[in-house]
């Protein structure tokens, strides 16, 4: 298969979707990969790296785009490369499809093959291509929201772990899982006094089991989100319902009733946010404030970091990339219940029932399109 390579272009993106190392994985296996020049400089590869690893480098996207049968991306296109996708190629990438009409619409016009890594699932409800990610962001989430919650950032000028005779930040996470893991744990062992909130019982139970003393379990209701908030100095969120928009958990009327100048950082802003007053924020103008609430929802914070996280998603992504390329998107999804799971949009067909339902589109099941 010939799999291409492109350099992300979306704001302050400067992850690459593999690594030399990955790239030598393919090319073992038979493949043909061309790697657009330049790709993989912003997470600290060289062109020189990709050539000995056995690609081929192309000076531009369009031409990348022009010669590939499979895309193998970080981020989901932007507008400048709707244009660029061919009927019948394969995008592997993170799409987000339902925090975006737009990209749905255009997808479904391009008559493209759309497998999303956030919809990737195992047999246990586990997503493996969204939990590396997903441990990068819940970790980055706690030394954003830490950095802003500083008096020159616009915030309350609080230190996370306080000092002898100073008590601590109090943090709120919002969701059990593995954003809201990571956070609780860097949080906890910065020395805030951390509250995390999930609607499983179990997932309280192992919480409370696994985390150090400092971090408390509660059930999450409205009720509970509401009194936490009126002492919180900074609340990450990420909740996640696989494919889908997430819930609002924190409304516009609750933010009066926070501390002025607490910070909240919302992780779940890939899958629309978790709060009413969410909305994408770039790197390069991460936050802004409503009600005197500081606000950090940048959609790709896994950006920042591109070195980490570059080789952290490929070590998750690789064996399905070459599942895809060595047996083609048709048979290896039908072979692969993990990977049929990823099928969003196929050939101008939503066959992911969460975007479907996100934009009230007509919904095929994915069979009929593996048949």
């Amino acid at each position: 298969m010939i799999i291409g390579l492109p350099k992300e272009i979306k704001n302050n993106e400067n992850r690459v979707a593999l690594t030399p190392a990955g790239v030598a994985e393919l090319v073992k296996h038979g493949h043909k990969v061309f790697v657009q020049q330049t790709a993989g400089i912003g997470s600290g590869f060289s062109d020189d790296e990709y050539i000995h690893a056995g690609a081929s480098l192309l000076p531009t996207i369009e031409e990348v785009y022009g010669v590939a049968e499979m895309i193998v991306k970080v981020k989901e296109p932007i507008e400048a490369e709707y244009a660029m996708i061919k009927a019948g190629q394969l995008l592997f990438t993170y799409f987000h499809f339902a925090s975006y009409e737009p990209l749905t619409h255009a997808m479904i016009k391009s008559n493209a093959v759309c497998l999303a890594y956030e919809t990737v699932e195992r047999a246990d409800r586990s997503l493996p291509l969204l939990v590396p990610m997903s441990e990068v962001a819940g970790r980055m989430s706690v030394q954003e929201g830490a950095k802003y919650l500083e008096k020159p950032m616009g915030g309350r000028g609080v230190l996370l772990g306080g000092v002898p005779g100073v008590r601590p930040a109090e943090v709120l996470v919002l969701g059990g899982g593995i954003v809201g893991t990571q956070a609780a744990k860097i949080a906890a062992g910065m020395g805030a006094q951390v509250t995390i909130m999930d609607i499983s019982l179990p997932r309280l139970r192992q919480l409370d089991d696994m985390m150090p003393a400092n971090v408390q379990t509660e059930y999450s209701s409205e009720y509970n989100i509401r009194k936490a908030l009126r002492t919180a100095d900074l609340v990450i969120g990420g909740v996640l319902i696989p494919g889908a928009k997430a819930p609002k958990l924190i409304t516009r009327e609750m933010l009066p009733t926070m501390k002025k100048g607490s910070v909240i950082v919302d992780v779940a802003i890939d899958q629309g946010g978790c709060f009413e007053t969410s909305k994408p924020t770039t790197h390069a103008e991460p936050t802004y404030v409503v009600d005197d609430v500081m606000h950090y929802c940048v959609a790709n914070m896994p950006g920042a970091v591109p070195y980490t996280s570059t080789l952290a998603l490929t070590n998750a992504t690789l064996p399905y990339a070459i599942m895809l390329a060595n047996k083609g998107w048709k048979q290896a999804c039908a072979a692969n219940a993990e990977l049929k799971l990823g099928l969003n949009v196929v050939e101008g067909k939503v066959v992911y029932r969460g975007v479907s339902e996100a934009f009230n589109l007509p919904y095929t099941p994915v069979e009929e399109v593996l048949a």
